[in-house]
């Protein structure tokens, strides 16, 4: 399978705080953001995973701040799935400036697989398919 691109996002006025930088709840929000696209760029959108009974609930989230980001930038978030245990996975981010010459923030979120009655479930049954992408990523 070929690299997939990372995500950008250009910086809008209101996600800004009065000391005129992203505010720190943004970061979690382009996280979502990056981590729908990757799902997307690898043949897995949420919409169809969703269509299948599936739900991915975040269980945690964390970022390390380190550089501000201000309105206009644009930032490059790249993703990888850094962890997976059948049932629970692990994502991590990396938010850089366009150029990728700057480190602004680093992250994690953390998830399950609930089927539509928010019970755990095994995509290895379930959805074999899934459960191989994800084993060949984590």
């Amino acid at each position: 399978m070929e690299k997939l691109k990372p995500y950008y996002h250009t910086v809008q006025y209101y996600e800004t705080d009065a000391m005129a930088v992203v505010h720190h709840s943004n970061y979690i929000r382009w996280f979502e953001e990056a981590r729908l696209d990757y799902l997307e760029q690898s043949g897995y959108p949420y919409g169809g995973i969703e269509q299948r009974g599936l739900m991915i609930p975040v269980l945690s989230a964390s970022c390390e701040y380190r550089q501000a980001v201000r309105f206009g930038e644009t930032v490059r978030i790249e993703t990888e799935i850094a962890e997976f245990k059948g049932l629970k996975f692990r994502i991590v981010y990396e938010v850089y400036d366009k150029e990728r010459k700057v480190l602004h923030a680093r992250g994690n979120t953390e998830h399950c697989f609930l089927n539509q009655d928010f019970r755990p479930v095994s995509i290895k049954k379930m959805a074999p398919d899934l459960y191989e992408f994800f084993t060949s990523k984590g």
